[in-house]
């Protein structure tokens, strides 16, 4: 049989089969409810998880938020539309009756990487920049997630205490400077009202604005990835995301980073799972629970 994997993510839903031989299939894709409704997100479950419950016999789930005892939240709710506290271990059973596990999209997206890796290093961290900008830490081939679920949340470091007020009423964060949402809020005058992937195509037709708005984006997760390297010793730092993947953008925190202090610089790669790298993950990490 298959396990049925599912990314919620904060502008998508994405679900697909994944065989015990690894084999991905039936990959779908629906937009996540911008609301603090939960009866939206209920419904968006209904709809993705009904086409394909009946081929699998586990549920492996990859989330956006914090993820405790089952319950979903989040330490910035605007990256679920505002909703916290949705009981997604309990209805994911109610629809289908299938076990399930649960874990943060960007651990899972960790795991992952990891898991591809796992031969030649120990101790790594993975970086997505996306929507909002997350994260995980693998020390000595261990997933580190916390008692309650919050570790890895890398994009809720600081980064400028003079910087933007975060979602999760912080001023400064990582997120509030570098993700795809904060990357739009900065856009002015001809790039007003953009999202992140317009800003992308204005940056490469050298549009000055959209270079300093990405360019301030690529530092501070340059920075980021510096700080991690202090604090873990990391072998290497994987970038994933939307943003992290956009064409250009790891050649641009690279460059960044080797301005540091040679101590602090580490190999940073391109996420090799691209953006299943959270449907896989969690499957990776349910096989060995």
């Amino acid at each position: 049989m298959n396990t049925l994997a599912i990314d919620i993510g904060g502008t998508k839903i994405s679900a697909a089969l994944i065989s015990r031989d690894n084999q991905l299939t039936q990959r779908t894709q629906i937009a996540t409810p911008a609301s603090a409704s939960p009866t939206q997100l209920y419904d968006a479950l209904v709809a993705i998880t009904t086409p394909l419950k009946s081929y699998a016999d586990s549920i492996a789930v990859a989330s956006t938020g914090i993820i405790c005892n089952g319950i979903l939240t989040a330490l910035n709710p605007d990256n679920l539309g505002g909703l916290k506290d949705f009981p997604l271990k309990e209805t994911l059973f109610e629809l289908t009756g299938l076990p399930c596990w649960l874990l943060n999209d960007a651990q899972a997206a960790t795991w992952a990487e990891y898991d591809h890796r796992r031969e030649t290093i120990s101790d790594m961290a993975f970086i997505t920049v996306s929507t909002g900008v997350g994260g995980g830490v693998i020390q000595q081939g261990q997933l580190f997630t916390g008692k309650r679920g919050i570790a890895g949340h890398l994009g809720h470091t600081l980064a400028d205490p003079d910087g933007p007020l975060c979602g999760c009423g912080r001023y400064g964060c990582v997120e509030a400077i570098a993700s795809g949402r904060a990357i739009a809020s900065q856009a002015t005058q001809e790039l007003a009202g953009k999202d992140a992937k317009a800003i992308f195509a204005a940056f490469h037709q050298g549009n000055s604005q959209a270079k300093a708005i990405i360019e301030r984006s690529a530092n501070t997760i340059a920075n980021l990835v510096t700080d991690i390297k202090a604090i873990t010793d990391a072998d290497c730092v994987v970038l994933g995301g939307s943003v992290g993947l956009a064409k250009g953008y790891i050649e641009l925190v690279q460059a960044a980073q080797l301005k540091q202090p040679v101590a602090l610089q580490v190999p940073i790669l391109s996420a090799h799972y691209h953006h299943d790298a959270g449907l896989w993950g969690a499957v990776l990490w349910a096989r060995e629970q």
